[in-house]
C-alpha cells in the first residue's frame, strides 16, 4: 500500500520537472538573447541574434578553459565577456552581472566610475554588435562554472560610445 497519494507524487514530480527545466532554460540560446536584448532595449539599441558560428567559437574556447577556468580572454576575432561562479552559475545570471555594471557607467562622459569596471556592460549594449554566441562549461574538479559570450562585430573601442 502506498503511503503517498498519487496527487502528491504527481505534484512532487511536476515540481522537480519545473526546477530542472528552469535550470536548463537559463542556459539556452534564447535566454542568453533575452537577457542581452532586454539591456539593449533599455538604451534603444537593436537586438542581437544568435549566430551558430560565434557560438561554436565560444564553445571551443570554454572547453579549453575547463581545466583551470581562469578568466583569460581568448584574444580571438570577437568581443568577449567572461564570467566564473563557484557554484552552477546560469548564463542568465552571468549576463545580469555584466549588465549590472551600468550603474557605474556615465554615458555623457563615456567613462566608468573610479575603481569600477564597465566594459562588460558596454559590450552587451554595443550598438554595432549584432551577432551573439555563448557557452557554459562546468570546471574540472568541481571548481565552478565558466561562461563566455562572444559578440560580432566586437565593441568597446576607445573614444567611442556604445550607443
Amino acid at each position: 500500500m502506498m503511503s503517498e497519494s498519487p496527487v502528491k507524487i504527481f505534484q512532487a514530480l511536476l515540481f522537480l520537472t519545473c526546477i530542472v527545466g528552469l535550470a536548463i532554460a537559463q542556459n539556452n540560446p534564447q535566454d542568453y538573447l533575452n537577457a542581452h536584448n532586454s539591456a539593449r532595449a533599455a538604451v534603444g539599441v537593436g537586438q542581437l541574434r544568435w549566430d551558430d558560428r560565434v557560438a561554436s567559437y565560444a564553445q571551443q574556447y570554454a572547453q579549453q578553459r575547463m581545466g583551470d577556468c581562469n578568466l583569460v580572454h581568448s584574444r580571438g576575432p570577437y568581443g568577449e565577456n567572461l564570467a566564473w561562479g563557484s557554484a552552477d552559475l546560469s548564463g542568465v545570471d552571468a549576463v545580469k552581472m555584466w549588465v549590472n555594471e551600468n550603474v557605474d557607467y556615465n554615458y555623457n562622459s563615456n567613462t566608468c566610475a573610479a575603481g569600477k569596471v564597465c566594459g562588460h556592460y558596454t559590450q552587451v549594449v554595443w550598438r554595432n554588435s549584432v551577432r551573439l554566441g555563448c557557452a557554459k562549461v562546468r570546471c574540472n574538479n568541481n571548481k565552478g562554472t565558466f561562461i563566455t559570450c562572444n559578440y560580432d562585430p566586437p565593441g568597446n573601442y576607445v573614444g567611442q560610445r556604445p550607443y
